[in-house]
């Protein structure tokens, strides 16, 4: 943007200032991102990634990068590997306050923090995200369900079983 000359030299630079600090002129509503995901802490390449949040939905190849919407919201991630039992299910990696957001927060007096929140363009997520995979087979069960014990006159008779010695605890052996 050009300023006229005729501008003093302090409104100038007190607008060049407000400029600088709204996220929503010098920011981005985009943001590129790296995908790895990781197995037995090995990479793991090939893993199809579905990312999304409450403005979109893209879809990634591990290891890759893509360019996503910001948002105020979390961005959930779902990664399968083809032919692979593994899969990983992470859906609030959060967004953080980027350092613009501040200084439009000071200069607008916070008008401008609504705008940013509203677009994203005062968000940011991590810019490398590591996805561990996990085989659902290797996850221990949930635990079983408790359920109410039956009524006493249905109880079977207790098995007694027979006591038997503990065997002796054998002499330590000295090398």
């Amino acid at each position: 943007m050009r300023v006229p000359l005729s501008v003093p030299f302090a409104a100038r630079t007190l607008l060049l200032l407000g400029l600088g600090g709204c996220a929503t002129l010098t920011g981005n509503t985009e943001q590129m991102v790296l995908v790895q995901t990781i197995q037995d802490n090995r990479e793991l390449t090939g893993a199809g990634c579905i990312l999304s949040n409450d403005v979109g939905k893209w879809f990634v190849t591990t290891p890759g990068r893509i360019t996503i919407r910001k948002s105020q919201e979390p961005l959930k991630v779902d990664c399968r590997k083809h032919g692979s039992p593994a899969i990983a299910t992470d859906d609030h990696i959060d967004p953080k306050l980027n350092g613009s957001v501040w200084g439009n927060v000071i200069l607008t007096l916070g008008v401008g923090y609504f705008v940013d929140r509203n677009t994203g363009a005062g968000f940011d997520y991590p810019s490398i995200l590591t996805i561990v995979m996990q085989d659902p087979a290797r996850l221990a069960p949930p635990p079983a369900p408790i359920s109410a014990s039956p009524p006493a006159a249905a109880v079977p008779e207790a098995v007694v079983q027979p006591k038997v010695a503990p065997l002796p605890i054998p002499d330590p052996v000295v090398y």
